[in-house]
């Protein structure tokens, strides 16, 4: 880890924030807060899942939003796809990326999509398939995200051992990365640290960049600290810390975009956000989402007087005799 690095900061909570609630946020308000976020920085945006629409009405639109976020210069859009089914319909939408959820836990696995370890990698050989029959230039990048790998509500202790070998399925089933996710928020810095170094060991450096945290347990920002550490460059999170898996009890609160982002900027790790304008993005969810809280430490204290952010060019913390908060 060096203060020159620059880290992802991937925002979820399109796709993770939205299908953990019930109100169904309109169109038009997911359209505004992906342009807002773009507009402050935030480089990929998982703008949603193709899941049946009777499963999560909350995500009915997602080819709606992804072909509006492809409007945007220089987003990256990624989705989640439970099947072969999902990804063509990704494909055809345009989608930059598509994230398969394998859980370590097969019970987690069956409740979650409905199909055993064998089945979901038939799965993805199918779309491995599909995507090496389109051009290069349409070709998107394709994870395996081993959900549940730290954890899960229904089996309890995930073994490290199974999250290695099915990590190593996934790449000889033709995956291009594979990311780790605590689903359920089960994860301590030390656990975070030895899968990373195992997964690693097994399927190479560059082929796990990405951690997916949650914070259910007050551990999401000590853990991307551990990820850090061994060379992890890329962490999922949520706007306000909307999210979870509606398929595992008790498994609520993604990591808050403001607070990882700030975090990274006052550790002199470039983001390319500028997190004052990234604040203010709040308003849109607030507004749309008038029942649901909003969490977030950053957000509420403020920036600290005279912050200097990492990145070239983001807006500075207030100055002395300035406001030091951002209404959340």
């Amino acid at each position: 880890m060096t203060t020159k690095q620059r880290i992802l900061v991937s925002e979820v909570g399109p796709r993770d924030g939205l299908q953990s609630i019930q109100p169904v946020m309109p169109l038009e308000a997911k359209k505004a807060w992906i342009a807002a976020e773009a507009a402050a920085g935030v480089a990929e945006i998982e703008v949603g899942s193709f899941v049946p629409a009777k499963l999560l009405p909350q995500l009915a639109d997602t080819a709606e939003v992804v072909k509006y976020a492809r409007t945007i210069p220089g987003l990256a859009v990624a989705v989640l796809v439970p099947n072969l089914k999902g990804a063509e319909a990704a494909v055809e939408a345009g989608a930059h990326k598509l994230t398969i959820p394998l859980s370590a836990s097969e019970t987690h696995s069956l409740k979650n999509v409905r199909r055993t370890h064998a089945q979901m990698l038939d799965e993805v050989r199918g779309i491995v398939a599909l995507l090496r029959s389109l051009p290069a230039a349409r070709r998107p990048k394709f994870e395996g995200g081993l959900s549940t790998a730290f954890g899960c509500t229904i089996e309890g202790v995930v073994a490290p051992d199974k999250v290695v070998r099915l990590a190593e399925q996934l790449m000889e089933a033709g995956c291009d990365e594979v990311g780790l996710s605590d689903t359920t928020g089960y994860a301590n810095p030390a656990q975070v640290k030895e899968l990373v170094k195992r997964v690693k060991a097994a399927v190479g450096d560059h082929a796990l960049s990405g951690l997916h945290l949650h914070n259910t347990r007050g551990l999401g920002l000590a853990n991307v600290l551990a990820g850090l550490e061994v060379g992890i460059t890329t962490f999922d999170s949520s706007l306000g810390g909307l999210g979870g898996c509606p398929f595992a009890p008790g498994a609520s609160g993604n990591v808050v975009t403001e607070d990882l982002v700030f975090m990274l900027e006052a550790m002199g790790l470039e983001t390319g956000i500028d997190l004052p304008k990234l604040l203010e993005v709040r308003r849109i969810l607030r507004d749309a989402l008038p029942t649901e809280s909003l969490y977030g430490f950053t957000p509420d204290a403020g920036l600290p007087l005279g912050f200097v952010p990492a990145t070239p060019g983001a807006t500075p913390g207030p100055q002395a005799g300035a406001a030091a908060g951002v209404a959340a």
